[in-house]
C-alpha cells in the first residue's frame, strides 16, 4: 500500500505581531508535514504558539513569511473569496465554546454550512439528519441549544464540522468546557471519524487525554516545534502533568 500523501504542509513559516511599539516574533520559523488521516495534537503552554500555528493550518490567519499548503495549494496566496471556499468545502472547525447558533435546532445548525455550498434544502436536511445519528443525537435534532447539554452541543458542533465531507477538522480545546466522562467520549468520537471516514484531524489542545488516540503530537514552545512523537513513543504519561507542559 502506497504511503499516505501530506494533507497539511507548513514550510519555514513564521508570525509577528505589533503590540504598541514592540515586534512580537509569535512563530519562529515552522515546518511540517501531516498526512492524510492522521489524528494529530498540537500541545504547549500558554504563549507557545500553538494557537496561532492552528490559526495558520486552519486559514484563519496568514503567516508573516513562509507557506502553509492544503492539499498543495498555498493558502496564504489565497484572496478572500478563494479562502471562503477552501473552508467551506476542505476544513471543519471544532471550537472549545461550541459556537452553534442558539435560535437554531440541532438540524439546522448541522446543515447551514451545507447551505452556504448551494446544497439544495432537501438533500441538506437528509444528510444533517445522517450526520445526528452518526453523532447519536438524531432523536434530538429538533431540540435547541439550551435544550442540549453541553457534551450534546459539541456533538451538534462535531456533526457540523462534517457538513461538507471536509479533508480536515480543526478542534480548538474540543474538550475544554466539557467534564472529563464527556470529553473522553468526543475525543473516542473523534477518532471514530478519523478511522472510518479517513478525515484529519487537527487539535490544538491542554488534555492529555488526547495522547492516547493521537497518532502523533506535536510539542510547540516558544514560538517552534519542540518535538514531534508517536503514540508509542510519548514521553510523558497520563496522571502526571508536567509543569512545563501545563
Amino acid at each position: 500500500m502506497e504511503n499516505p500523501t501530506n494533507i497539511v504542509r507548513v514550510s519555514n513559516v513564521t508570525k509577528d505581531f505589533t503590540m504598541g511599539k514592540s515586534m512580537v516574533h509569535v512563530l519562529k520559523g515552522i515546518d511540517l508535514e501531516i498526512k492524510t488521516g492522521e489524528y494529530i495534537s498540537i500541545m504547549g503552554p500558554s504563549g507557545s504558539g500553538k494557537t496561532t500555528l492552528f490559526n495558520m493550518i486552519g486559514g484563519l490567519d496568514k503567516p508573516t513569511t513562509g507557506s502553509v499548503f492544503i492539499d498543495e495549494i498555498d493558502v496564504s496566496q489565497l484572496d478572500a473569496y478563494e479562502l471562503a471556499w477552501l473552508r467551506c468545502r476542505k476544513i471543519g472547525y471544532i471550537f472549545q465554546t461550541f459556537n452553534i447558533i442558539q435560535v437554531m435546532t440541532a438540524l439546522e445548525n448541522v446543515t447551514l454550512p451545507m447551505i452556504f455550498a448551494g446544497i439544495p434544502d432537501d438533500a441538506a436536511r437528509d444528510k444533517g439528519m445522517e450526520l445526528l445519528d452518526l453523532v447519536g443525537l438524531k432523536p434530538r435534532f429538533q431540540h435547541k441549544p439550551f435544550e442540549l447539554s453541553g457534551g450534546q452541543q459539541q456533538r451538534v458542533a462535531v456533526a457540523r464540522a462534517l457538513a461538507n465531507d471536509p479533508a480536515i477538522i480543526l478542534a480548538d480545546e474540543p474538550t475544554g468546557n466539557l467534564d472529563l466522562t464527556t470529553g473522553d467520549e468526543i475525543i473516542k468520537l473523534l477518532k471514530l471519524l478519523s478511522r472510518e471516514k479517513g478525515v484529519t484531524i487537527i487539535s490544538a489542545t491542554h488534555d492529555l487525554k488526547m495522547l492516547n488516540v493521537s497518532d502523533r503530537v506535536i510539542w510547540v514552545t516558544d514560538g517552534r516545534v519542540d518535538r514531534i512523537e508517536n503514540r508509542d513513543e510519548l514521553s510523558i504519561s497520563l496522571g502526571k502533568i508536567d509543569e512545563k507542559w501545563g
